[in-house]
């Protein structure tokens, strides 16, 4: 961690609950887009493990963290015009920045003025007029790895599920390379001063359980006062998540906490379209709805379970209904 995070990243002032969101990928930047509406107290910690796509190439070559799920949500949380945001997810499909992302581009320039990936983040902050905060869980250089069942050793975020998809042999445990980085000092205090902690959704062991791995955040979720709440992905993720259950992600998601913490979860009761779960099942993933045997099974440990119909379709793809999850979260903070 570099000198002087404390300051990185401001405490949050205006108006509205402190709501924590902690994951990663495409599912936490759609949820932030609703949970902005309702509070200026908005934190986000994010995994920085991804090692793929135009994240993985910027990290290989310019030796920075991956800045794609960050760029994400900053831009979903960002108090900018449509034009802009236009141009900061641009996608190069030309030339050698072919599959590179403008915002990804930004955050890079941004990494070599300033000189570590904190300011970067933050002064990127400041460009956008971003009202909450989107914090790296950690400021060191991590690999998530995965022991699989079959005995296979697999390091780097992007290789674990399809390698996992070949053997057809499920992930054992997680653990990163370093183990225990120190997390970002702003996610701690954050984590601390919360009103509620979301955890989710996202992939289960890549965009949530990442995080856990971070030494003090599993620590400070267990012992901090806010709610503590589990978003449910809509589908099984093949290769991460094949077969499990509601009650499953729960006690996955406790076990890398350190202790039986998750006092609520929110999950999808709505069955989709078949004509929208096609492009799903055809590579192995299944709509996770809950059963009675979850029911019982959460309830029997002291886990509320809060069903709704959270999905939403936009061109094609499976998405949460973000307003439906931010009125959910609404209503648990001021229970």
């Amino acid at each position: 961690m570099s000198k002087g995070t404390e300051l990185k990243y401001k405490i949050n002032t205006g108006i509205g609950p402190k709501i924590v969101v902690i994951g990663g990928g495409t599912g936490l930047a759609v949820i932030l887009r609703g949970i902005k509406c309702i509070t200026e107290n908005l934190t986000a910690i994010v995994t920085v493990a991804d090692d793929g796509g135009g994240s993985g190439l910027l990290r290989e070559d310019l030796g920075m963290l991956p800045p794609g799920d960050i760029r994400s949500c900053i831009l979903a949380i960002a108090d900018e015009e449509s034009d802009m945001q236009q141009v900061l997810q641009y996608r190069f499909t030309e030339g050698v920045l072919s599959g590179q992302n403008f915002g990804n581009l930004l955050i890079a320039a941004l990494n070599g003025i300033y000189g570590n990936f904190e300011d970067a983040v933050a002064k990127t902050h400041d460009i956008l007029r971003v009202k909450g905060r989107v914090i790296p869980v950690t400021g060191a250089d991590i690999h998530l790895c995965a022991e699989l069942y079959d005995g296979q050793i697999i390091c780097g975020e992007s290789k674990i599920q399809p390698a996992s998809i070949k053997a057809k042999s499920p992930i054992k445990r997680v653990f990163l390379m370093p183990e225990k980085p120190e997390a970002e000092a702003g996610a701690i205090e954050a984590i601390r001063q919360a009103d509620i902690i979301i955890m989710g959704p996202g992939s289960l062991y890549s965009s949530i359980i990442a995080n856990f791995l971070v030494q003090g955040i599993g620590e400070a979720i267990a012992s901090a006062q806010g709610i503590k709440a589990l978003i449910c992905n809509v589908m099984t993720q093949p290769g991460e998540t094949d077969g499990y259950s509601v009650y499953d992600h729960v006690t996955k998601a406790n076990a890398y906490i350190g202790e039986a913490v998750i006092q609520y979860v929110l999950v999808n009761n709505h069955p989709v379209s078949e004509i929208y779960l096609d492009r799903y099942t055809k590579d192995g993933a299944k709509q996770l709805l809950p059963t009675h045997q979850d029911r019982e099974e959460l309830l029997a440990a002291g886990v509320a379970i809060i069903e709704n119909n959270f999905t939403d379709v936009k061109l094609g793809y499976i998405r949460h209904d973000a307003r439906r999850i931010a009125n959910t979260i609404l209503t648990l903070v001021q229970v």
